[in-house]
């Protein structure tokens, strides 16, 4: 199934939170996402953060990076580090 441009405007867009960080981290686009579950993975030893930086770093669609973003935001919210969007 295609993605239209809102559900993916709706992807982007959002803060999240590091473990041991106060300050909110923007993620405006895949690559800011990346660098995110990068230190992410750094901070925590957790195998499911380590593979979503394996498969993000393999997206190499349109597909693929959206079913890996709806990944990363799932792995957020589960574990609290997800807030609203911000304006």
């Amino acid at each position: 199934m295609a993605e239209t441009a809102a559900d993916i405007a709706a992807t982007y867009g959002f803060a999240a939170y590091l473990p041991r960080l106060a300050a909110p981290v923007r993620i405006a686009n895949y690559a800011d996402a990346q660098v995110f579950v990068r230190r992410w993975a750094i901070r925590e030893s957790d195998p499911a953060v380590r593979e979503l930086v394996r498969r993000m770093a393999r997206a190499s669609s349109a597909e693929h990076t959206g079913s890996a973003m709806r990944d990363f935001r799932r792995e957020l919210a589960a574990r609290g580090m997800l807030s609203g969007p911000s304006s």
